[in-house]
């Protein structure tokens, strides 16, 4: 089953409040969930997808593509919400999860074909944000084979976990789902980045807007 965790989008992206305001900040992660979203939603022969949440433009979002809702009541962390959520899936005897965060609006469909290509009959399968800080996508047959906690420097101790395991672990780099948002700079890398998601488009009109002043100021 594929875990899709969204917190509250009405405080989405604190850590680009230095160059956005909350509504904007918001705008910004209600797209890039779109695009995360319509992406599984176009992806043949996927598995099951869930999108983790309490937050109500996330819950329509998920109906509108048909995907299940597991309730995040308490809706305090990514990592209690996947906690939470993995032990739904045992529950179900679903055997593997891919967790995938809300906020990679490039992820593509061949990309997610890759993971599961590469995945063992049990094990795990990581990839790293492009700052090789965080994780952006994990793998896991068995579907609980070892908890996820999520921050900002997750990778390494999800990559000792994994291997602690004795289980193999698969490290795949892939460009799409590696860039995520968290700072100013990886704003301007997606504006960027060739395509025209719905996130690079809010972007791009912001720029021509002149919306994003204070942050072409702080990327220089």
């Amino acid at each position: 089953m594929i875990l899709v965790p969204v917190k509250s989008l009405a405080n989405a992206k604190q850590r680009l409040a230095s160059v956005l305001d909350q509504p904007t900040r918001t705008e910004l992660a209600q797209a890039m969930l779109f695009d995360v979203l319509e992406t599984l939603a176009t992806w043949t022969n996927r598995p099951e997808v869930g999108i983790v949440t309490s937050d109500s433009f996330a819950i329509d979002l998920a109906r509108r593509f048909e995907f299940q809702v597991i309730p995040d009541n308490a809706n305090r962390s990514e990592t209690d919400a996947i906690e939470m959520a993995t032990k739904v899936c045992e529950s179900r005897d679903v055997d593997s999860t891919l967790v995938i965060p809300g906020d990679i609006p490039l992820i593509k469909a061949n990309e997610l074909e890759q993971i599961l290509e590469a995945a063992p009959v049990e094990g795990s399968v990581l990839v790293p944000a492009a700052d090789g800080r965080g994780t952006n996508a994990a793998w896991r047959r068995p579907a609980g084979l070892f908890p996820l906690r999520f921050g900002n420097d997750s990778f390494k101790p999800h990559l000792a976990a994994a291997q602690a395991t004795g289980k193999p672990c698969i490290v795949i780099k892939l460009t799409g789902i590696g860039l995520d948002v968290d700072n100013p700079a990886e704003l301007q890398r997606l504006i960027s980045h060739p395509g025209n998601t719905r996130t690079q488009s809010l972007l791009r009109n912001w720029q021509r807007d002149h919306r994003l002043v204070a942050w072409e100021a702080e990327t220089l």
